[in-house]
């Protein structure tokens, strides 16, 4: 671990008093002591942090807006997509999310909470359940001799209850889709580890889907004499939301035996109106392993008889039969134990597992009814719950194999840092917990939207989807519409590096979007004129707000009309070619080329005046929906020439050489002005419009190269910017938006005066954001600046991580002091861009017969680690589990 590493982990484990290190816990990660307490406490982006000149600039936008939000909140009794007067605060302390991808997500926090919960889909709930909580009882000679709530809160319910852990005798460690959280008994002798493992596994598309967790409790017992040890696992039927005291709740026991292996638990029937579901808390039934339950306890007053119950014998009284349903106003919970006895200086182990069974889904509107992706093995009938658990508890050996031989070779590579490798894993995260869905395609769903492939359309359904499902996240948290395509091209390197056939279901989606259209009126916010929902042949925005209908109405996003913005087309353009690069799906670029070329025409009205590269249109007509920008310009036009170059190899590729006559024109004019308009003889201009900030240093400026190098082109015939004009716009950007930004501390700033002070002329140009860094240090990486790469990405990983308390939150943004914007968002999923270009980079390093790879000896060469990110189906198994 480098240096800067070990003092920033000591920082968030300086309370840590024990020396325990915890069982089979990994070296990297994130890690922190539950005593831990972040100094900087910072504040979501309001309306009072907007500049002066910027609130008269945007005054109407400001009235109407209010209007809209009233009319939403108080009328229609809806929650808006974007909420800019109850913006989240931030709570610091969020952890790894339980579940796997699209069946909802239930985040524990790092201290153990069960504390943000995502079962309807794409709509959150933030509620610490307070009874939700693991308990240890130590019997020794028939007689307790410790028992404790492994939490360090003290509540006003519940006072039965030994409360108050000491923080500092534990620690956390995530290592997403793991986490370890080790507890150190004090004056006990023994610590547990509580693993905690969900079935996220790469290139798998059955396990992946599942809403189940598993949590493994190893003791370790250091006292020369044998321990009887009981793990007692309580859980509120409910989330904490207000229907959990709508009444007609109930909880039931189970047992299951299948394939010769048996769990027993308890069921916890949730019984809404829209979207029901049940809970179900499990344990595997072994000869050496004693399983007890409460059927159900009420989770008010001071619940001493649960606690009794526990400590009289280690055990539960486990009555028969169900609980009856909750009246209106009472809230029910259940209690799961299991016992063993852990010999003097031994060990054992007790494994818990918790599913939820929402097998059919609606969203805000309740128009359609929606079957999620894992009821195709399960069953769409609500009784899942049982063999969910089942077959985690009986499946999650493999899984962790699975995720070693895929996470092993990055995590064992010692050229890369320790904050690279917990950066890029732990930001995974918002695969499952962005909201996520993964749905079946209804039998009567036409994705092409009746425009078939002969009219330059789609199959109706294609295979990918009706194959894998459709696909969707948010674009974050707070800002509620799914599939944003804007935010998506920086994101979606995770998805087709990791789950290929949902990126590309997604972009069959999108590119079915394209054909059609919305002529329905309505008014935009910024401009106070009114527009189409959506424009035929355009890449929509998003495919809708959860609270409404997604797929069947798209483009929640109504602050600009987004038919007009310059980056949308382009984005779809070069994600089909990258996907195809990294896939070598030629069907699916087939598919995708008449989708390409339409949209490319609409795009080229913006070339207004015919010299091959468009114009922005003197408004913030992009991602940077608040920073205005006119002419041609570094970002959209970049994003332009890129396209232009992608479309040129398609065409190739495709036999189609008038279309690549046509564009490889337009490449050449457009490359010449592109240069004389915006090339400044160090870095490319924020714009062309000769305004005061015209030339401001964007540090997104060099996008377009960035996915040309992805997709294995920039050089040659497929080169659209000069090599040294790339590196010193590269060069310019690190030397002023990251290292006169803040101390060179915080990543890199968005926009940067060549004075050296950050651009405030908008909402965006004074922030980083995020996973625009990480594209940005992607792009370093490919084009040979390694170091400076991964110096600007660590900045945004330790002010996000360690300084500033938002782990598994990662903003939007955040400027150089006081506030963020925008929580838990998707954009900085692009960090898995930056571990394609490390690929990218290895591969153009590979030796020939004989030869060694830089830095390798003659000595390591067969054992040299390589950083794919396929796992080869024939390392699987045999892989050893370290636990």
């Amino acid at each position: 671990m480098e240096p800067s590493d070990s003092s920033s982990t000591m920082e968030l484990m300086s309370r840590y008093v024990s020396s325990e290190p915890g069982y089979g816990v990994p070296v990297e990660g994130w890690r922190i002591c539950l005593a831990h307490e972040f100094k900087e406490k910072r504040k979501p982006f309001q309306a009072k942090d907007v500049s002066l000149s910027n609130i008269m600039e945007h005054i109407g936008l400001g009235v109407r807006y209010l209007k809209w939000w009233y009319k939403k909140t108080q009328v229609e009794k809806k929650a808006p997509f974007i909420d800019m007067f109850r913006a989240l605060p931030l709570r610091q302390i969020y952890g790894v999310p339980l579940g796997g991808i699209g069946g909802g997500t239930i985040t524990r926090g790092w201290r153990g909470e069960f504390c943000r919960w995502q079962l309807n889909p794409g709509m959150y709930h933030y509620k610490t359940v307070i009874a939700n909580q693991f308990t240890v009882c130590l019997r020794r000679g028939g007689q307790t001799v410790y028992q404790q709530v492994l939490s360090l809160d003290r509540p006003p319910t519940l006072q039965g209850w030994n409360w108050g852990y000491c923080g500092e005798y534990a620690f956390y460690h995530a290592l997403y889709p793991r986490a370890w959280t080790v507890y150190h008994l004090p004056g006990q002798n023994v610590t547990l580890t509580c693993r905690q493992v969900s079935p996220v596994i790469p290139h798998e598309y059955k396990d992946s889907s599942l809403p189940v967790a598993v949590l493994v409790w190893d003791i370790e017992n250091k006292n020369d004499f044998a321990l009887d040890v009981s793990i007692m696992f309580t859980m509120t039927n409910g989330s904490g939301h207000k229907d959990d005291k709508g009444g007609g709740h109930w909880n039931e026991p189970f047992h299951l035996e299948k394939d010769g292996k048996a769990v027993s638990g308890v069921l916890l029937h949730h019984c809404t109106p829209f979207n029901p579901y049940t809970l179900c808390i499990a344990a595997s039934e072994q000869a050496d392993r004693e399983i007890s339950y409460q059927t159900a306890f009420s989770p008010r007053g001071t619940c001493g008889t649960l606690w009794s119950d526990l400590i009289t014998d280690g055990r539960l009284d486990s009555p028969t039969g169900s609980s009856p349903p909750t009246q209106k106003g009472e809230k029910v919970a259940a209690a799961l134990a299991v016992g063993c006895t852990v010999p003097g200086q031994g060990h054992n182990s007790v494994e818990f597992s918790l599913s939820w069974d929402m097998p059919l889904i609606t969203f805000g509107s309740r128009e359609r009814v929606h079957i999620r992706r894992y009821t195709r093995f399960f069953g769409t009938k609500g009784d899942a719950a049982p063999s969910l658990c089942h077959y985690a508890l009986t499946h999650y050996r493999d899984w962790e194999r699975r995720i070693e031989a895929w996470q092993g070779p990055i995590l064992q590579d010692s050229s890369l840092p320790s904050w690279y490798k917990s950066a890029l894993f732990n930001e995974l995260y918002f695969v499952a917990d962005g909201g996520t869905v993964w749905v079946e395609l209804p039998e009567d769903s036409d994705v092409s939207g009746g425009c078939r492939s002969e009219e330059g359309g789609l199959p109706a359904q294609p295979p990918v989807i009706k194959e894998y499902g459709r696909f969707a996240y948010l674009e974050g948290q707070e800002y509620r519409m799914y599939n944003t395509y804007d935010v998506h091209f920086y994101a979606s390197f995770a998805l087709i590096m990791l789950w290929p056939k949902l990126a590309l279901s997604l972009q069959y989606d999108i590119a079915g979007s394209v054909v059609q259209q919305d002529s329905t009126e309505r008014l935009n916010l910024m401009s106070g004129r009114c527009s189409p929902v959506k424009t035929r042949n355009v890449v929509p925005h998003d495919i809708g707000d959860p609270d409404d209908e997604p797929w069947q109405r798209v483009n929640a996003y109504l602050i600009h009309d987004t038919a007009d913005w310059k980056d949308l087309n382009l984005k779809f353009v070069l994600q089909v070619y990258r996907d195809f690069h990294l896939t070598q799906d030629r069907q699916y670029l087939q598919d995708m080329w008449p989708i390409c070329q339409a949209v490319m025409e609409s795009e080229m009205k913006f070339d207004q005046d015919g010299d091959g590269l468009i114009q922005n249109s003197g408004y913030a007509d992009q991602t940077y929906d608040g920073w205005t920008v006119t002419g041609p310009s570094a970002y959209c036009g970049g994003l332009w020439l890129a396209s232009v170059c992608v479309m040129c190899k398609m065409a190739r590729l495709l036999d189609s050489d008038s279309v690549y006559r046509r564009y490889r024109d337009v490449l050449d004019r457009g490359s010449a002005a592109f240069d004389k308009l915006l090339w400044n003889g160090q870095y490319y201009n924020y714009d062309s419009s000769g305004r005061d900030l015209s030339n401001s240093v964007m540090s997104d400026q060099c996008a377009g190269q960035w996915f040309l190098r992805a997709s294995g082109l920039g050089d040659d015939e497929y080169q659209a910017f000069p090599k040294e004009k790339v590196r010193s716009a590269l060069k310019s950007v690190f030397d002023l938006n990251v290292l006169r930004f803040a101390g060179g501390q915080m990543g890199a700033v968005n926009g940067m005066r060549p004075e050296g002070v950050p651009d405030r002329s908008s909402v965006q140009s004074d922030e980083v954001w995020v996973g625009v860094v990480y594209g940005l240090a992607a792009t370093m990486i490919h084009e040979g600046m390694l170091e400076e790469g991964l110096r600007t990405a660590e900045g945004c990983y330790r002010t996000v991580w360690e300084r500033l308390g938002m782990a598994f939150q990662t903003p939007e943004a955040y400027c150089e002091k006081g506030i963020f914007r925008s929580l838990a968002y998707m954009r900085p999923l692009s960090v898995w861009a930056m571990q394609l270009a490390l690929d990218s980079r290895r591969d153009k390093a590979s030796p020939g017969p004989g030869e060694l790879l830089p830095n390798q000896t003659a000595q390591n060469q067969e054992q040299a680690p390589t950083t794919k990110n396929e796992v080869p189906p024939e390392t699987l198994h045999d892989v050893p589990n370290i636990h």
